[in-house]
C-alpha cells in the first residue's frame, strides 16, 4: 500500500466526516504519519467542509483527534 501525502490524508478525513465518522480512527492514524513524514505539528482543516461548522464542533473535533496524538487547527 502507498503512503498518503498529508492532503489526502486530509481529504479521507472530510470524507469520513461526511460519512458518519466511518472509520474515523483508521483514517487519523494516516494522517499522523503523513504528518511526521512530512514534518508537520499540526493539521488544518477548511471550516466550511466540516459537517458540523460551529465551535462546538470544532472544539469536539480538536480533542477527539488531541487524543490521539494529532493537533489541529482551522485555517480562516
Amino acid at each position: 500500500m502507498s503512503e498518503l501525502t498529508l492532503a489526502e490524508a486530509i481529504e479521507n478525513i472530510y470524507a469520513s466526516l461526511r460519512a458518519d465518522n466511518a472509520d474515523l480512527d483508521a483514517h487519523i492514524a494516516t494522517l499522523k504519519a503523513a504528518l511526521a513524514r512530512e514534518g508537520k505539528k499540526q493539521a488544518v482543516f477548511d471550516p466550511t467542509r466540516l459537517v458540523q461548522n460551529n465551535r462546538a464542533g470544532r472544539k469536539l473535533m480538536q480533542a477527539y483527534f488531541r487524543q490521539r496524538g494529532v493537533s489541529v487547527s482551522f485555517s480562516e
